[in-house]
C-alpha cells in the first residue's frame, strides 16, 4: 500500500519547492481527546461517520497508527515534540508541573516554535466561531481560550499566537490544532450521561442504541457498560459532526485545497483495558491526512506512530526536520517502512507502573516490569468511573465470566506478554509461555531492550520525586473525598515500592 502513495508525495513535495512562504500549505490537526478507531471508515457499524469518512475518501487512511504513549499529557508532550516521551523526562502523567520542573532536553523544541520561526501564525482552539472544545455554544468559561495543550514539561504560551486563524496577517500560512474533547464528553457517571444525551437529541434526534454495540470479549453486557459505551459511540457522532464544520469553514474561507488535514486522537477510549495500557484498545489510533498532494481513497497498512506527525508536518511546511528528532515524515520519497513501533506507560496519576511494549508486523509483545501489582491497580481517575465500578461489583459478587475475570482482576500480572494481535483483535491469549512462539519473544524481548537503551528511557521517578509530584497533585484537588482517595492510595504505591512489590 506505500507504494500508492509515492506519485502523491512527489506532487506534494515538487509544489513546496515552489512555492514562497505565503504560499505554503496551512497546516491543521484534528486531536481529539480519549477515542478509538470507531468510526465507519475503520469498520465500525453502529454508527455512521460520514465527514470522517469523506477525509478518508478523499485523503490516506492509516490502518496501523498507534499512539507512543495511552494517556493524555505523555501522549501530548511527545505529540508536538516529535520524540518519545520517556525520552525527554516527560513520562508520568501530569507531571511536571508544580515543584518537579522538567525541562526539554538541548535540541528538542515544540513543533509550533519552528512553525513560528518559519512564518507560520500558531493557534490552538476548536476551529469554530460559534462553538467551542464540547461542540457548546461559547461561554464566558470558553470564549477565546487556547485549547488543550497539557504538556509535562516547561513552555512559554508565546509558541502560539491565538486560539483562532482568523487572527493571522493577509496570506500568512497557519498551523492550528483543533482540540476536541472526544471521548471524555460522555463523562464518568450516569448524570453525565444523561445531560449528553440531550446535546446528541439536539445535533441527531436520537441516541444510539445500547443494544446495537459490540463490547471487547472480556467485558460483560451488562447494562452499564452497554450505555458507557453507546454514549461514547454519541461523543464519536458530535466528533464527526464537529470535523464537518471546520472543514466546511476551511471551503467558505477557501483554504481547504491549501491545507493539509491530519485527524487522529490522543490514545484509545477510556475504559478498564484501554486508556493508559499497551494493548490496541489503548494504543491503536484513527490517522488520516488529506491535503494537496495527497491522493484519494489510498489505505496504508505499514506501522507508524503519533510521533510522526510532528516530523511530516513540517516536512509539508517545507521546514527542516530537527536532527534530533525521533518522529519521522513517513509520506518522504525515500522513508523507509517502520519494522516495530514501541510504547510506553508510566505513573497515571499516584498509580505507579512501567510497563513498555514492541509491535512488529505480526507480534505485540509487553513488559510488566512491576508484575507483583495487579492491572487494576487502585486509582482515583479510574476508579472514579462509573463502568470501573459496576466491574468491581460484578467481580465482587463473582458475576465475571472466566476471561473478565483473568484479565482484569487477576491479583498479579505475568512479566512478559506475547500476543499475535493480527490474529488475536483483542489480545486475549498471551503466548509467552508458549513453545511453538519461544523464538519470537526472545526477539522481540531484545528488540525491546535495545529500545529502551538506544531510546533514552529514562525509567522510573525516585521516591523523592514521586513525593514531589503526588503532593503537588492533591494540593490541586478541590474535592477532599478524591484528594483523600488519592492520597491513601499514594501510601500504598509507597508501601508497596519499599517492600520491592
Amino acid at each position: 500500500m506505500l507504494a500508492a502513495t509515492v506519485v502523491g508525495v512527489a506532487t506534494l513535495q515538487a509544489a513546496l519547492i515552489q512555492r514562497n512562504v505565503n504560499e505554503r500549505p496551512n497546516i491543521v490537526w484534528f486531536v481529539v481527546d480519549d477515542m478509538s478507531a470507531n468510526f465507519s471508515c475503520y469498520g465500525e457499524t453502529a454508527i455512521s461517520t460520514p465527514h470522517v469518512d469523506q477525509l478518508a475518501q478523499e485523503g490516506l487512511r492509516f490502518t496501523r497508527a498507534y499512539a507512543t504513549s495511552p494517556v493524555c499529557s505523555t501522549f501530548r508532550s511527545a505529540m508536538i515534540t516529535g520524540m518519545y516521551q520517556t525520552s525527554i523526562g516527560a513520562h508520568h502523567h501530569r507531571s511536571g508541573r508544580g515543584e518537579h520542573r522538567i525541562t526539554l532536553p538541548d535540541g528538542v523544541r515544540p513543533a509550533p516554535v519552528l512553525f513560528q520561526e518559519a512564518g507560520y501564525y500558531t493557534c490552538m482552539g476548536s476551529g469554530l466561531p460559534d462553538l467551542d472544545y464540547r461542540s457548546q455554544p461559547f461561554s464566558s468559561r470558553t470564549r477565546n481560550r487556547l485549547g488543550k495543550t497539557d504538556y509535562n514539561f516547561d513552555w512559554n504560551k508565546t509558541i502560539y499566537d491565538s486560539h483562532d486563524w482568523s487572527g493571522r496577517r493577509k496570506d500568512q500560512p497557519f498551523f492550528m490544532q483543533v482540540q476536541l474533547h472526544g471521548g471524555k464528553l460522555r463523562g464518568a457517571s450516569a448524570a453525565h450521561y444523561d445531560a449528553f444525551d440531550k446535546q446528541v437529541k439536539l445535533d441527531f434526534s436520537n441516541v444510539t442504541n445500547p443494544e446495537s454495540v459490540q463490547l471487547p470479549p472480556y467485558y460483560p453486557r451488562d447494562g452499564v457498560l452497554l450505555k458507557d459505551w453507546s454514549t461514547y459511540l454519541d461523543s464519536v457522532r458530535i466528533t464527526d459532526r464537529h470535523v464537518g464544520l471546520v472543514m466546511d469553514r476551511l471551503k467558505q474561507e477557501g483554504l481547504l485545497e491549501n491545507t493539509l488535514v491530519v485527524f487522529f486522537t490522543d490514545h484509545g477510549i477510556s475504559h478498564a483495558r484501554g486508556k493508559q495500557f499497551l494493548y490496541d484498545e489503548g494504543t491503536h489510533i484513527p490517522l488520516v491526512i488529506r491535503g494537496p498532494g495527497i491522493d484519494g481513497g489510498v489505505t496504508r497498512s505499514d506501522l507508524v506512530q503519533h510521533i510522526d506527525i510532528a516530523a511530516l508536518s513540517l516536512a509539508a511546511a517545507g521546514i527542516e526536520i530537527p536532527q534530533a528528532m525521533q518522529g519521522q515524515d513517513v509520506l518522504a520519497l525515500d522513508y523507509k517502512v517502520k519494522k516495530a513501533v514501541f510504547a510506553a506507560r508510566d505513573r497515571c496519576g499516584e498509580a505507579a507502573d512501567r510497563i513498555r511494549s514492541v509491535r512488529t508486523d505480526r507480534y505485540l509483545y509487553i513488559r510488566n516490569f512491576y508484575p507483583q501489582r495487579p492491572l487494576l491497580m487502585p486509582s482515583g481517575y479510574k476508579d472514579g468511573k462509573l463502568i470501573v465500578q459496576r466491574l468491581r461489583q460484578l467481580h465482587a459478587a463473582a458475576g465475571l465470566s472466566e476471561l473478565s475475570q483473568k484479565l482484569l482482576f487477576a491479583p498479579t500480572r505475568l512479566p512478559e506478554e506475547l500476543y499475535d494481535y493480527r490474529a488475536d483483535r483483542w489480545q486475549t491469549t498471551n503466548l509467552a509461555a508458549d513453545p511453538g512462539h519461544a523464538a519470537a519473544l526472545k526477539q522481540h524481548r531484545q528488540r525491546l531492550e535495545r529500545w529502551i537503551k538506544e531510546s533514552g528511557d529514562v525509567g522510573p521517578e525516585t521516591p523523592e520525586v514521586y513525593v514531589l509530584e503526588t503532593e503537588d497533585q492533591m494540593k490541586s484537588t478541590r474535592n477532599t473525598a478524591a484528594r483523600e482517595t488519592y492520597r491513601t492510595n499514594a501510601e500504598l504505591y509507597k508501601r508497596w515500592a519499599r517492600e520491592g512489590k
